[in-house]
């Protein structure tokens, strides 16, 4: 009989679930013989005393896998099938409507099980492997809607050790939940070893930083960790956010690595901690082949808390503490002045220091970067160098509410190159970064009157940048900030005009596919809707497809506050309409490893939804440059869209005449 194993080293989680892969195999190995004599018969896993229940007793060995579990009543309509490849055998169960579950296979004709293979909707989205074998899983990998991870347990005690193949997206998300759960291998799985550094070419000086800062990361999650709200047991990942659009290329140079790396710099992980949401500083992020590893040891960001560590080392110039060469041979001025920058980077503020030891650590730091900028004298790579450091710490720190004199401080860098250096590139950069940083600072306190006000003044000043420094380094970023803006202040025609400058003006910039997406989107109206994207289980769509129908295409994403409290009004609509031709189509914008399932399970949305990777730098939302949640069009009858800005209230108001004509 095939029966229970005790041994927990086994396959599955615990005792009384866990099925003997020996036995697994000489079962295996007695239904190959069987079906090689073709005597294959529906009742055949029952005559060889294998059962649906005791095959689905069998879990995943990595936890957290999202994969179909048939309801108690629905056991009984599952069935067992036997199936034979060129070089092994296995089982196939199937669901009541034959949509298989799992899969536990021999792929290499030793009539031993190697492979778990587990389904949802009909895709496989993971698999255990025995690659030794040795009846012990080593290898997991996540497929299809699983995520695209690739990990290794080498000492086979069911926690990932290496990774083969993890996004960025997911490395974020291993990395907090490995701290969360005290699972100190996980987390050094994720961290930059000194074989990463090696096969990135990073030079010695900046290697010793990097590694540096992943040491004894066991003491530095204990200390992290004993007094956090954020890193709970109880807490989950939400979802990766960045301060990046996209990864940036850092070309090799001398000082810094001998390859061209792929680098996310300051990237934030949302957590879920019951009804709250918190935050987890992750820092930068560097590809190292198919694996995307971190730099730091993330950073819980405590309720109340507001300082966030800014300092990078891979986006830094290699001229910052590269050694004897920074320009040319240092002075000693400059040698003592960049050790004492290092020193106080060191001693950086903790996520639970007090406020005043961030704005007196920030305050040193610009003091620091102003002496370097003085003692580079006329070279004014160097000075421009260490200006920009201090300008992006002022403004990153003005917003944080981290530097009281902040504002006055990047006014004054400002005044000093428009009279010293008025053709540097820097005058309009810093312009950019202190008039952004002011308009962040005022709209966190701004009421509703004083909000319409500042946006008002934020637009002029973003008309005024455009027309005095049209060919600056900011200029791509400050249109697509106007086109935005102006969208938002309702007037469609300037943004047309400001979105068509900007693909005009800078074709190559990355704000300029944003552009063309919302100019797309903004000349809609009268036309056909040219929406296709692949759907959530499989297949594709085409909102072209819906002619005849009245179609709302909604875009939406599991964290978008304002869209799960309109579903229900949605849900409503679509079930009172639909068979008088309403449709609906959605477009989910969610990033890898968003509880999107959950999400579809929870609120239970009836129509079919695309879903592409990138989330909003995904296609389809880059395709009709996409800017807020929820975005609703509205396609009549005639395949013509009538609205790209279309609200819940006004679809109430048009659906009924709409389905009469």
């Amino acid at each position: 009989m095939f029966t229970m194993s005790t041994n927990s080293a086994q396959h599955n989680a615990g005792p009384s679930s866990l099925v003997s892969s020996r036995r697994l195999s000489q079962t295996l190995l007695l239904l190959a013989c069987t079906i090689a004599g073709g005597n294959y018969f529906p009742s055949l896993a029952m005559a060889q005393g294998v059962s649906v229940e005791q095959i689905l007793k069998y879990r995943p060995v990595q936890p957290g896998v999202e994969y179909d579990i048939p309801a108690s009543d629905e056991i009984a309509k599952c069935t067992v099938k036997v199936e034979k490849s060129q070089k092994g055998s296995g089982w196939a169960v199937l669901g009541p409507a034959g949509q298989p579950l799992r899969r536990f296979v021999d792929t290499d004709g030793d009539n031993v099980v190697d492979q778990w293979r587990y389904f949802q909707h009909g895709l496989e989205v993971y698999r255990d492997i025995d690659t030794n074998a040795n009846n012990e899983v080593d290898q997991s990998r996540w497929l299809n809607a699983g995520g695209s991870r690739w990990g290794v347990d080498q000492n086979e005690d069911g926690k990932i050790d290496r990774w083969l193949r993890i996004s960025a997206e997911e490395a974020s998300r291993e990395a907090v939940m490995a701290m969360a759960t005290n699972n100190i291998a996980g987390l050094t799985a994720t961290l930059i070893d000194a074989q990463d550094i090696k096969a990135l070419g990073i030079e010695s000086r900046l290697a010793s930083q990097i590694l540096e800062g992943v040491q004894d990361p066991a003491t530095k999650v204990r200390e992290l960790t004993s007094r956090s709200k954020v890193l709970t047991k109880g807490a989950s990942w939400i979802r990766f956010d960045s301060s990046m659009l996209m990864p940036s290329v850092i070309p090799r140079e001398d000082g810094k690595a001998t390859r061209d790396m792929l680098v996310y710099e300051n990237v934030m992980a949302i957590m879920q901690i019951g009804t709250e949401t918190g935050f987890v500083q992750v820092g930068e992020m560097v590809q190292v082949g198919d694996v995307w590893k971190l730099t730091s040891i993330p950073q819980p960001i405590e309720p109340g808390q507001t300082d966030i560590a800014f300092a990078t080392l891979l986006m830094n110039p290699a001229t910052q503490g590269a050694g004897p060469e920074v320009g040319g041979q240092l002075s000693e001025e400059t040698r003592l002045l960049i050790g004492q920058l290092e020193e106080l980077d060191k001693r950086a503020p903790g996520p639970t220091a007090p406020k005043e030891e961030a704005i007196r650590y920030h305050t040193m730091r610009s003091s620091y970067l102003a002496k370097l900028a003085t003692a580079a004298g006329t070279d004014a790579t160097d000075r421009d160098m260490w200006q920009r450091q201090r300008v992006d710490g002022i403004s990153a720190a003005v917003q944080m509410n981290l530097y009281p004199n902040g504002l006055a401080e990047l006014q004054q860098i400002e005044e000093e190159y428009r009279q010293k250096y008025p053709n540097s590139e820097l005058l309009p950069y810093t312009l950019f970064q202190r008039k952004g940083a002011e308009y962040s600072l005022q709209a966190q306190t701004a009421d509703a009157e004083s909000r319409a006000k500042l946006q008002t003044a934020w637009i002029a000043h973003l008309e005024e940048f455009v027309r005095d420094y049209p060919k600056a380094e900011n200029a791509a970023d400050a249109l697509l900030q106007l086109g935005v803006s102006q969208e938002f202040a309702g007037n469609a025609d300037a943004a047309k005009k400001t979105y068509e400058r900007l693909v005009s003006d800078f074709p190559q910039a990355p704000t300029a596919v944003r552009g063309q997406g919302s100019l797309r989107r903004l000349n809609l109206p009268g036309g056909p809707l040219p929406l296709t994207g692949k759907l959530m289980g499989g297949g594709t769509a085409d909102a072209r497809q819906y002619r005849g129908k009245v179609l709302v295409v909604v875009y939406w994403a599991t964290w978008c506050e304002p869209f799960t409290k309109e579903l229900p009004q949605l849900i409503e609509l679509y079930s009172t309409y639909r068979r008088e031709g309403f449709e609906v189509l959605g477009v989910n914008v969610d990033t890898e490893g968003a509880p999107v399932q959950q999400y579809l399970q929870q609120y239970k949305m009836p129509w079919p939804n695309i879903a592409e990777e990138g989330g909003l730098e995904s296609r389809p939302a880059q395709e009709f440059g996409i800017i807020t949640m929820p975005t609703m069009f509205l396609v009549g009858q005639d395949g013509r869209v009538l609205s790209t800005a279309l609200s819940i209230e006004d679809l109430k108001k048009q659906l009924g005449e709409l389905l009469k004509k």
